[in-house]
């Protein structure tokens, strides 16, 4: 079988979720939308309260995969020099040596990321868009392949900084972590007077980059791309598409961005439920986590107490998935 052909992929991806059951219980959602971001090449913001394991999920993500790991905790002291990396005098050259940070692993866990300021954040654009890091005069590309794996905490108000729009467009998808449900809490108690598994390496950075290649081939039909265009547009004029009642709802509306990510997500999603081309579902399925954070409410829509979930179950529940 060869390592490009779907069927091969779908063995690799059953072996990958086997083993991250091991450690992680339940939250079959999160992971479904986490693997789809690593098949997409893009990255993947949590959202979620304290405690449901978002960080044991990630960091045993990148253990399955494989090839290089780094934690970054975001705090409001960290400075970019200490993301990206800094130049070190030499005295015994007399010359400036450069020190890469830590982004410049495969796989990156970015912890906590709303408790570090704005100039930190900026620090993380060039590298999560262009996939390089420029030190002083020179430039340094991302290995391949690269993903930010990032958690916030949307509850707590102090020493935390919101994201800014340019960053949170740069993530592919942004995904809420629920709280388990009984049987899988049961479950978490049970194995917490057990010794905790460990997650073993399935893949390598290679076989990683070749299921990106297999997910990159996945078939979508005209009619696919046009239902996604459509949900995109649709928060841009949702006059046009006979959603008057969002009118003055939305201040900024999804880029286009927006649109090459539905259609990507599309292909992972459909790569991890064992098919070679997309379907109006596998859009709709994806479209709350491509959509939540690209939205900007007006002041009317905040005053009103209108938020961002209701209008995408408006847009969802109204566009046609076929005219």
């Amino acid at each position: 079988m060869k390592r490009t052909d779907p069927d091969w992929a779908a063995d690799v991806l059953a072996a990958t979720r086997s083993e991250l059951g091991r450690v992680v219980v339940g939250q079959e959602r999160m992971l479904e939308r986490i693997l789809t971001s690593l098949l997409a090449n893009g990255h993947c913001l949590l959202e979620g309260v304290p405690g449901l394991g978002k960080t044991l999920t990630l960091s045993t993500l990148a253990r399955v995969l494989g090839g290089s790991f780094s934690r970054i905790q975001f705090t409001p002291d960290l400075l970019p020099s200490d993301i990206v990396g800094t130049r070190i005098y030499r005295a015994s050259t007399e010359k400036f040596d450069v020190e890469p940070g830590p982004i410049l692993s495969n796989f990156v866990l970015a912890d906590e990321i709303n408790r570090a300021p704005a100039k930190v954040q900026a620090a993380m654009l060039e590298v999560m868009s262009e996939r390089q890091v420029t030190i002083g005069d020179q430039t340094f590309a991302a290995p391949k392949p690269f993903l930010v794996m990032a958690t916030q905490n949307p509850v707590e108000s102090e020493g935390v900084y919101p994201l800014p729009e340019a960053q949170r467009d740069r993530f592919l998808m942004r995904v809420p972590v629920d709280y388990p449900t009984v049987s899988e809490e049961l479950e978490i108690m049970r194995r917490s007077d057990l010794t905790p598994d460990s997650a073993k390496a399935v893949l390598d950075p290679a076989s990683v980059s070749e299921l990106q290649q297999v997910t990159a081939g996945i078939f979508v039909d005209q009619r696919v791309s046009e239902y996604a265009l459509r949900l995109v547009t649709s928060t841009r004029s949702p006059s046009a598409a006979g959603l008057a009642q969002l009118e003055g709802l939305i201040e900024f509306g999804a880029s286009p961005r927006a649109s090459l990510a539905l259609v990507a997500c599309g292909r992972g999603l459909a790569l991890l439920r064992g098919r070679d081309f997309v379907t109006e579902q596998d859009v709709y399925d994806v479209a709350y986590d491509v959509l939540n954070h690209r939205l900007i409410l007006s002041f009317e829509a905040v005053a009103d107490g209108v938020g961002v979930d209701d209008v995408l179950v408006e847009l969802l529940s109204s566009i046609p998935t076929a005219d």
